[in-house]
C-alpha cells in the first residue's frame, strides 16, 4: 500500500476498458475488462481552456475520514418492468447506459456503473387489473405469489434488468415494497383506505414478511446479494389516490412488522439487512409528534415501545428521501445537518433512498431555459452533495431510471427518457419504443462510476457556497482518491489549486456540463487541474 503525505488532492481513473458479449439467447451482456497498463511516461497533451478562468486553492486532508460509501443506485419502477419485457431490440442498450463500468477507446465511458439497484415487490395490482385499485396500468405491479404458490417467472421485465445488473457487476439488490399483496390488505387493493394506518390485516403480518423473506432467499439462491430489504414506503402519506401502490403505516405498526420480517429472514438463513422506514422527507427522521414521524426516536431508542434496533437483521440503517428538503442551499443544509445529528447520536448508517425533482421549481432552475435539462442535472449534484457531506450519506439513490416525458417535464423525473412506439402521451409500451439519455445519468455518473462500494468520504477545505462545491473519496486501499466538483459559474472556468504527491501515474478529467457528457481528458501530472464553466466534473489521479 503506498503511503501518502496528510494534505493531498489526488484521484484514479477506476474504469477500464471493456467490450459486450453475449452470454445466452436472453441477451445479458458481460462486460470483458481489459485493465490498461498506465505509463507514466506517456506523452500527455493537457486539455486547454478556451474560455475565462479564476483560481481555487482546495486542500483534501486524506486522514479526516467520515462515513464509508455503500453505493450508488436507481429503481425499477414503474416502466422497467415492461421495458424489459417488450423492448427486446433496446433494452440491453438502457440496461448498458445503466450499469456498465467501461470505458471505450475513445475515452467514453459506456454507463454509469450503478452500484445498487433498487427492485418494487409489487402487490399484484398488474394480476387484479381496476379492481387493484391503480388506474395507470403501467404503475401496476405483479406479485410472485401465485394463489398459495410462487411463480418465479413474474415481473419478467424487473427480472431482465436484475439479471443485466449483476452481469454487469452491480455489487447490492434492495427489495422495497410499497404495499403489502392485495390479497392480505384490508379493502383488497394495492392503495389504502386506511389513512394513517396500515392497510394491511391484522392476522396477515407473518404472510407479508413471510413472502418478502420468500422472495430474498429465491433471489439469493439465485445468485444477487439481497443486501436489503425495505418493507414500507413513505409512511407519512395515506395513499388514498389511485396512480400507485401505497399504504399509511404509524411507527408501532412498523415496528410489528419489522419484527415479523426480522424472524422471517433469520428462519430462512439469511443475512439481508431491513432497512427502515423510507421517510418522505427528511424531517420526518428527526421531528413531529405524530405516530408517524420522529422515526429515529422512536425505532432506536431503547425507551421506546417501538424500539427494534437490538433485531438481528435491522443492522443500524435509517432511510429517508430527499424530496421538499432543497428548495435553497441554506434550508437544505440546515435539514441534512439535523439529520446527521439525529442519526450519528444514535450510530446510524442514512441511505437516501428517493429522489427526483417532484417539486416546484427551486432557486437556479428555470424550466423553460435552453439549458434547463442540464439544469435540472447540475441541481441533483447539488442535493447529492449536501446528502452526502452534510446529512453524511452512506448511499444514494436516483427514483425512476426510467420515464416518459409529458407536460414539458423536462428531465425531472428520469434517467433515460423512454417514449412509447405511439409517442409520449401513449401508455403503450408493449410494442417498443425509443430512449434518451438524459444530464440526469451522466451526472450521477460523476459520482457513481468513480466513487465505489468500500470508499471512504475524506476531508477538503476551499470556499465552499452554493455556486462552487466539492468532496473527496479515498479508495479502501488508498490506490486512488475521487473528487467531484460542481461549477455553477456559466462564465468562467476555475484553476484548481490542488497538491500533486509524488508517484502520480496519470491524471483523467471526466466532465458533464450541457455539451459533455461526462467526457474524458487526461492531463500531463505536471499541469494545472481546471473545471470548466457550468459542469459537474470527476478529476481522477492514478498512483
Amino acid at each position: 500500500m503506498r503511503q501518502f503525505s496528510k494534505w493531498i488532492v489526488a484521484c484514479v481513473c477506476l474504469t477500464t476498458i471493456a467490450g459486450f458479449t453475449a452470454c445466452n439467447d436472453d441477451d445479458v451482456y458481460v462486460e470483458e475488462p481489459e485493465t490498461p497498463s498506465i505509463d507514466p511516461d506517456d506523452e500527455v497533451v493537457s486539455p486547454i481552456p478556451d474560455f475565462k478562468m479564476k483560481s481555487e486553492t482546495m486542500t483534501v486532508n486524506m486522514e479526516r475520514t467520515y462515513q464509508e460509501i455503500e453505493g450508488f443506485g436507481a429503481s425499477d419502477c414503474w416502466l422497467p418492468n415492461q421495458i424489459g419485457q417488450y423492448w427486446t431490440n433496446n433494452r440491453m442498450e438502457i440496461a448498458r447506459y445503466l450499469f456498465s463500468k467501461s470505458i471505450n477507446s475513445a475515452g467514453q465511458p459506456q454507463g454509469i456503473g450503478l452500484s445498487m439497484w433498487r427492485v418494487n415487490l409489487g402487490a399484484g395490482t398488474a394480476e387484479a387489473g381496476v379492481s387493484g385499485g391503480v388506474n395507470n396500468a403501467n404503475n401496476r405491479a405483479e406479485s410472485f405469489l401465485s394463489g398459495s404458490s410462487y411463480d418465479w417467472n413474474k415481473a419478467a421485465g424487473q427480472r431482465y434488468f436484475m439479471q443485466q445488473a449483476l452481469s454487469n457487476g452491480v455489487e447490492k439488490f434492495i427489495l422495497f415494497s410499497n404495499s403489502p399483496l392485495i390479497q392480505w390488505t384490508k379493502n383488497g387493493e394495492g392503495r389504502s383506505d386506511s389513512k394513517g394506518f396500515a392497510n394491511l390485516k391484522e392476522d396477515c403480518y407473518d404472510d407479508f414478511a413471510g413472502y418478502m423473506a420468500d422472495v430474498a432467499k429465491h433471489f439469493t439462491d439465485e445468485g444477487y446479494n439481497i443486501a436489503a430489504v425495505s418493507p414500507v414506503n413513505e409512511p407519512q402519506y395515506d395513499w388514498d389516490g389511485r396512480d400507485q401502490e401505497g399504504s399509511g403505516w404509524i411507527n408501532s405498526e412498523i415496528a410489528n412488522l419489522t419484527r415479523e420480517l426480522d424472524k422471517a429472514l433469520t428462519d430462512r438463513g439469511l443475512d439481508t439487512e431491513i432497512s427502515i422506514a423510507e421517510a418522505g422527507d427528511w424531517t420526518y427522521l428527526y421531528s413531529g409528534s405524530s405516530a408517524r414521524a420522529n422515526t429515529i426516536s422512536a425505532f432506536y431508542d431503547p425507551q421506546s415501545n417501538n424500539y427494534i434496533g437490538d433485531l438481528a437483521h435491522t443492522g443500524n440503517i435509517i432511510c429517508g428521501h430527499s424530496y421538499w428538503t432543497h428548495f435553497n442551499w441554506n434550508d437544505m443544509r440546515d435539514v441534512r445537518q439535523k439529520v446527521n445529528d439525529a442519526a450519528s447520536a444514535k450510530g446510524l448508517r442514512v441511505w437516501q433512498t428517493e429522489w427526483s425533482m417532484l417539486d416546484a421549481a427551486p432557486e437556479d432552475v428555470d424550466y423553460d431555459a435552453a439549458d434547463a435539462e442540464f439544469q435540472i442535472a447540475q441541481y441533483m449534484s447539488r442535493v447529492i452533495h449536501n446528502d452526502l457531506t452534510v446529512a453524511n450519506c452512506t448511499s444514494w439513490s436516483y427514483w425512476t431510471a426510467m420515464s416518459v416525458e409529458r407536460y414539458s417535464q423536462r428531465n425531472r423525473f428520469e434517467l433515460i427518457k423512454t417514449t412509447p412506439a405511439g409517442g409520449n402521451y401513449s401508455n403503450d409500451f408493449t410494442t417498443g419504443g425509443t430512449y434518451e439519455i438524459t444530464p440526469n445519468l451522466w451526472v450521477l455518473g460523476n459520482y457513481s462510476l468513480f466513487v465505489r462500494p468500500g470508499f471512504k468520504r475524506v476531508g477538503v477545505t476551499y470556499n465552499e457556497s452554493k455556486n462552487f462545491f466539492a468532496s473527496a473519496y479515498i479508495a479502501p486501499d488508498n490506490s486512488s482518491l475521487v473528487v467531484v466538483v460542481t461549477n455553477y459559474d456559466k462564465e468562467n472556468g476555475v484553476n484548481l489549486k490542488l497538491s500533486n504527491p509524488n508517484g502520480t501515474k496519470a491524471i483523467y478529467r471526466y466532465t458533464t456540463s450541457e455539451t459533455k457528457n461526462l467526457l474524458q481528458e487526461r492531463f500531463n501530472v505536471k499541469d494545472q487541474i481546471f473545471v470548466d464553466p457550468a459542469s459537474v466534473t470527476t478529476i481522477v489521479y492514478h498512483f
